[in-house]
């Protein structure tokens, strides 16, 4: 799955809010059907299709009248492609969404509620039946995860005497160790501070005891202490020279560090394991551990993709049946197969863990004990606009953290306050 994070997430424009609100008035709802059913299912990985294809050749199976045409779109397109659909009334009958786009979809009257059907929210992880659920009712069935960990290279660990990262490793622990693998005169870093929010700053400020985004997604947590030490965290490790500076890491993209063996530590999501794996340069010299802890522990963000069905479809019921199939347990199981995502159902996670038995990846399946939902709101591409302009200032060190995330906060707050009205 692609990344997720708020520097990626420019492409539901504001005007999208008027763009669903027309459609819900204007498209007709449809139900189920007693004869041959071809239901339409938009996706945006490739690499992922024939996995899809093959769960829905098993649902056709348990249902012979049903037949799914898999329709694949490229991820930067996908949401652009979703918001013209929705208008003109033809979105595919079930189709992937993420947490960020959730919510403005659900309370647009597009997506049918799931819950009502064969969803136990138990079979998965809480984390990501809040991410989908909107209003009280559940509209997303979660399909995949991705939590986040710590990524270090064995060699340069080795070379400047420093232990591996270790379960009980605390931030005191990775700053000194980021500073002990810094070598000016190679050009090495520690770590790569980057201005990552899945992969980096949502995570610490969690582990500070802050909130980037109250749980009902009406108000900014920017302005808190807990976010300004979890900012700071990233921002002292640049400022200490730990790190490749802003300018740097604009210049080089910041993975690109590690994957050079310039960055001895790296903090990134599930969806890298097996592309490191297959990167002859670095694959057989890293491992992953869990996040470093903060005063409240080393919680990661949750994400995932989740099924949904449109609420307009001339199918609704086979499309909501489809949905549900397609997150459920003989889905996952294909799924896991493939190696690439970590299935959501419970139990199903094993075979991914196995899949790459030469890391620990079982640090992201631990991850979901306290891991915390992706910060998301009504419309969310609102305000991670201002995030990623007000932070890039902050990262530079044109003005300072606190100052920085004051004005954020602000200004995030004018962004909800206008979702309300």
């Amino acid at each position: 799955m692609p990344r997720t994070t708020s520097r990626a997430l420019g492409a539901l424009a504001a005007s999208a809010v008027a763009v669903l609100a027309l459609s819900s008035c204007s498209a007709s709802t449809g139900g189920g059907s007693d004869g041959d059913v071809t239901l339409s299912y938009a996706i945006w990985d490739e690499n992922q299709k024939p996995a899809m294809e093959d769960i829905a050749a098993a649902f056709t199976k348990e249902n012979p009248n049903v037949t799914v045409d898999v329709q694949v779109t490229p991820y930067k397109e996908y949401f652009t492609k979703l918001q013209t659909a929705a208008t003109g009334g033809s979105a595919a009958d079930v189709f992937w969404m993420n947490g960020p786009n959730f919510p403005l979809y659900a309370s647009n009257g597009q997506l049918a509620p799931l819950d009502d059907g064969g969803i136990d929210a138990a079979d998965y992880p809480q984390g990501l039946i809040d991410l989908y659920t909107y209003d009280g009712k559940l509209y997303g069935a979660p399909r995949d995860f991705d939590t986040v960990a710590l990524w270090y290279n064995k060699a340069l660990f080795d070379a400047a005497g420093v232990e591996y990262p270790s379960s009980d490793w605390t931030w005191d622990d990775f700053t000194a160790a980021a500073a002990k693998l810094t070598d000016p005169a190679k050009g090495q870093f520690g770590v790569a501070a980057s201005q990552y929010g899945q992969e980096n700053f949502y995570n610490s400020i969690a582990q500070a005891g802050g909130e980037v985004i109250s749980a009902d997604g009406t108000k900014s947590g920017y302005a808190s202490p807990e976010a300004l030490e979890g900012i700071e965290l990233w921002t002292d490790l640049i400022a200490a020279g730990s790190s490749p500076t802003a300018e740097q890491m604009t210049d080089t993209n910041p993975e690109d560090f590690f994957l050079s063996g310039k960055v001895a530590m790296f903090q990134n999501g599930s969806w890298a394991a097996i592309a490191y794996a297959d990167n002859a340069d670095i694959g057989d010299i890293v491992d992953v551990a869990p996040l470093p802890a903060g005063v409240e522990g080393n919680q990661s963000v949750i994400h995932g993709v989740g099924n949904v069905a449109n609420a307009k479809s001339a199918h609704l019921a086979e499309a909501k049946a489809f949905a549900e199939f397609a997150s459920g347990e003989q889905a996952a199981k294909i799924q896991a197969e493939t190696g690439t995502v970590i299935p959501a159902f419970t139990g199903m996670q094993q075979a991914w863990v196995d899949a790459l038995p030469q890391y620990d990846l079982q640090v992201y399946i631990d991850a979901l004990d306290n891991a915390v939902p992706y910060p998301v709101s009504k419309n969310t591409s609102a305000w991670t606009s201002i995030e990623s302009e007000v932070l890039s200032q902050v990262w530079s060190g044109a003005v300072t953290p606190k100052e920085g995330l004051q004005d954020l906060a602000d200004q995030m707050q004018a962004a909800l306050d206008a979702e309300q009205e």
